[in-house]
C-alpha cells in the first residue's frame, strides 16, 4: 500500500495516497465525538457500579428453616446427559438379568440422576425394587411411572403391579 508523507514533518507518514491535498489535514482536524466518556484506566472494571448482590438477606434461613439450605461444599449437580443415562439404563438390564439387583438398582437410580424423569429407567427401577422384595419403594417407583406416563405399552402392567403390591 502506497502512503504519502506529511509534508511539514520528514519520515512520518500519514494515511493512504490520494490526489486530495486536503485528506491529511481533514484527518488532523478530526476528533472523538465530545459525547464519549474518558477512557476508563485499567484497574477499573465497568462492572463495579453494576454488581448486584445475590447473597440471601440475613436471618434469612431462620426465617425459612425448610428451605433446603445447603453447605457450598456439599452441593454436588449432575449435567443432564441422556447418553449417560442409556448408558446406565444398559448396563442396568444386565445386572438385572444376571439376577443382581442390587446393582441394577444403582444403575437405574444413577439413570435417573442424569436423565430425571426418564420412563424406562423409572419402570425398570420399580421392576427391580419389586424383585428385589423392596414393595414400599417399588409402589413409589410404580406411581412416578404413571405421573410420568399417561398412555404407554406398560402402564397396564405397571397398574396390575401396584394392584399386586396394595394386596400385599
Amino acid at each position: 500500500m502506497l502512503v504519502a508523507q506529511q509534508q511539514g514533518t520528514p519520515g512520518q507518514v500519514d494515511g493512504p495516497l490520494t490526489e486530495n491535498p486536503q485528506y491529511n489535514q481533514k484527518s488532523k482536524e478530526q476528533k472523538a465525538p465530545s459525547n464519549s466518556a474518558p477512557p476508563r484506566s485499567d484497574d477499573e472494571s465497568s462492572s463495579e457500579q453494576t454488581r448486584i448482590d445475590v447473597s440471601p438477606p440475613k436471618e434469612d434461613a431462620s426465617a425459612h428453616p425448610d428451605g433446603g439450605h445447603v453447605a457450598d461444599d456439599v452441593m454436588e449437580l449432575h449435567e443432564w446427559n441422556p447418553m449417560r443415562a442409556l448408558k446406565d439404563v444398559e448396563v442396568g438390564d444386565y445386572y438385572f438379568r444376571a439376577g443382581n439387583y442390587k446393582a441394577a438398582v444403582s444403575r437405574y437410580r444413577e439413570a435417573l440422576l442424569f436423565k430425571p424423569h426418564d420412563a424406562t429407567a423409572t419402570f425398570k427401577l420399580a421392576l427391580t425394587l419389586e424383585k428385589a422384595n423392596n414393595p414400599s419403594e417399588a409402589r413409589t417407583e410404580y406411581e412416578e411411572y404413571l405421573a410420568i406416563v399417561k398412555d404407554g405399552r406398560r402402564v397396564g402392567d405397571a397398574k396390575k403391579a401396584l394392584a399386586r403390591l396394595k394386596k400385599q
